[in-house]
């Protein structure tokens, strides 16, 4: 507990909009340390700019920045390697596609439950979803369950919990909560592919598009080129 009787935690910021709710909720929560990991993704600097962003307007003080290279090395991503290319949406089946990032999350958690441990926070926030998602297999409840056994077995006292507020919500429920609290979606980024704009037509882009307007809301970032949207 901090001086303040708050309970510190820390949180796993992207700078995406599902982590920019997560971040949102948690700070009403306790008291947050705010986390994010650069893996060499295409649009590793836009992303930390956005996290950086959404921590001032949050109102986050306590950051780490952590630089994981292995990822980029390992590659078998569209997000880590250039020779692979980031499809559009429609492009994409019902297999688990080219931009998944090899067990991603459980470098990320790695990170912030070790984090946790030197703070002496009890809970990590991530905003993971698996609804209206692009299907990665790190994103499922059954995976966080798991990873909150591992940390229990592997944590000093054990009492670390991982904690998935989103993970049963639909995106536009995302981004009607994230109108409530206030979250500060004009500094957030998901777009797999551009940097400047977003391209509009990746599945982050049209999973984010198609969520803003069944919420019934403009999406506040700006975009190279939208398609029409479907509710």
């Amino acid at each position: 507990m901090t001086s303040e009787g708050k309970q510190k935690a820390v949180v796993l910021l992207s700078g995406g909009m599902d982590s920019c709710v997560c971040a949102a909720l948690a700070v009403r929560a306790g008291d947050i340390a705010a986390v994010h990991v650069s893996y060499g993704q295409r649009t590793e600097a836009r992303e930390r700019e956005s996290f950086l962003a959404v921590c001032e307007r949050l109102g986050i003080h306590d950051k780490l920045i952590v630089q994981n290279d292995a990822l980029r090395a390992i590659g078998g991503s569209a997000l880590t390697d250039h020779s692979i290319t980031v499809p559009e949406s429609h492009a994409i089946g019902h297999d688990v596609p080219v931009t998944y990032v090899p067990f991603r999350n459980a470098h990320f958690l790695a990170v912030a439950v070790s984090w946790a441990e030197v703070l002496g926070a009890e809970k990590v926030y991530i905003g993971a979803v698996e609804q209206d998602s692009s299907g990665y297999p790190d994103c499922r409840p059954a995976y966080y369950e798991a990873f909150n056994q591992v940390v229990k077995a592997g944590t000093r006292e054990g009492r670390i919990e991982i904690v998935t507020p989103l993970i049963t919500m639909r995106k536009a429920g995302i981004v009607r909560l994230g109108l409530e609290l206030n979250a500060p979606f004009d500094l957030t980024w998901s777009c797999y592919s551009r940097q400047d704009q977003a391209c509009g037509v990746c599945d982050s882009c049209v999973l984010r598009l198609r969520a803003f307007a069944a919420a019934g809301s403009k999406d506040p970032i700006p975009y190279a080129e939208k398609e029409i949207v479907e509710c």
